[in-house]
């Protein structure tokens, strides 16, 4: 089957959202158990209730998840219409892993040690991919 190559970096950002999700989950259920909290009895709430309830580094996990379902979102859109227009090959396939590759890094660090001033060059670099792709598939419309 012919497909568009950007397609893969989108299942890979979509595949690591998904691990994310999982060690925000294996590392927030034994530290809510730590905590007190009985889910079997817990009733409503969110996972931002647990800020201060938890260690710091529990919930690093927990906001990376949460910044893997906002900026990426654009990605996705961009990616899939630069799919679907043909022009998911060449720099726009390069822009498309070096975003993705980034925000991988990204989640690394905020996730581990939290710096914020890498947190936030990852967090530029991976935005003047997705501004570049975005540029790129207005020209291809246009």
């Amino acid at each position: 089957m012919d497909y568009s190559p950007i397609l893969l970096p989108i299942v890979i950002l979509v595949a690591w959202s998904l691990i994310v999700m999982l060690w925000m989950a294996a590392t927030r259920l034994p530290a809510m158990k730590r905590a007190g909290i009985d889910i079997n009895t817990l009733v409503g709430g969110r996972g931002q209730n647990l800020e201060g309830v938890v260690p710091d580094e529990v919930m690093w996990k927990s906001h990376n998840y949460q910044h893997l379902m906002e900026q990426p979102t654009v990605f996705y859109a961009v990616a899939l219409v630069l799919a679907i227009i043909g022009s998911g090959g060449g720099a726009n396939l390069w822009l498309a892993w070096a975003y993705v590759i980034i925000r991988i890094m990204h989640t690394l660090v905020q996730a581990t040690i939290n710096v914020v001033k890498y947190r936030f060059l990852l967090f530029l670099l991976s935005s003047v991919a997705l501004v570049a792709l975005t540029i790129n598939a207005l020209r291809d419309l246009l």
